[in-house]
């Protein structure tokens, strides 16, 4: 956790004045993650609860899995609806699409800013080089993108470095800390101004985690 918070630390934050901020949650659910799902369910819906409580925030659900699927959920500040949404997913043999997800991110930005793109996923089946120069554009954007790496995939260990490096974002393993660590990506790229004024007190536990206004 120390070097994934030295990671957050250089994050440079930007302010959006009160308007809500928008978070993109996006998560790989093919196949290769089934083995582990359900512990997987229950760490990704602490994160988005985690990142929920934060407040002045709109959140949107985006996955891939299957032949070519590719889904994402409406705008919304109900985390509940997406809790339910995000749990009933099962998964589904297919390749990565992980600059899908980022495409996604760029032309959702350009409709209206999005703050954080935060993905959660084990491998990477598509060329580096494009996923790189999406996630360059994402930076210029001012969209960092946030990586939780579920396994030790070396492969795709090098772009899920490289994709937070580029944006501006950070990398980290996807593990009971996960929860704790999105929620500081989300308070470090401040989506309200209150946001941007809250400090974090981080224990080792997600159940330890607070804040103070």
């Amino acid at each position: 956790m120390d070097s994934f918070l030295e990671q957050i630390k250089s994050t440079p934050p930007t302010t959006r004045g009160n308007a809500r901020g928008r978070l993109l949650f996006a998560m790989d659910a093919t196949a290769s993650r089934e083995p582990l799902w359900d512990r997987a369910c229950h760490i990704q819906a602490q994160m988005f609860e985690e990142t929920a409580a934060l407040g002045g925030l709109d959140v949107q659900l985006a996955y891939y899995r299957g032949f070519m699927e590719f889904s994402s959920t409406p705008w919304t500040r109900n985390a509940k609806d997406l809790l339910g949404h995000m749990t009933g997913l099962r998964c589904a043999a297919g390749h990565t699409q992980i600059s899908r997800v980022l495409e996604h991110a760029r032309q959702e930005t350009r409709r209206r800013s999005i703050n954080a793109l935060v993905f959660v996923g084990d491998c990477m089946e598509e060329d580096p080089d494009t996923l790189c120069q999406l996630a360059g554009e994402l930076g210029i954007l001012h969209v960092p993108v946030f990586v939780f790496q579920d396994g030790h995939d070396s492969n795709a260990e090098g772009a899920f470095r490289e994709i937070p490096r580029l944006s501006g974002g950070a990398w980290s393993r996807f593990d009971l800390d996960s929860a704790v660590n999105c929620a500081i990506c989300c308070a470090q790229s401040p989506y309200t101004q209150q946001g941007a004024n809250r400090r974090w007190r981080i224990s080792a536990s997600v159940e330890g985690a607070s804040y103070l206004n």
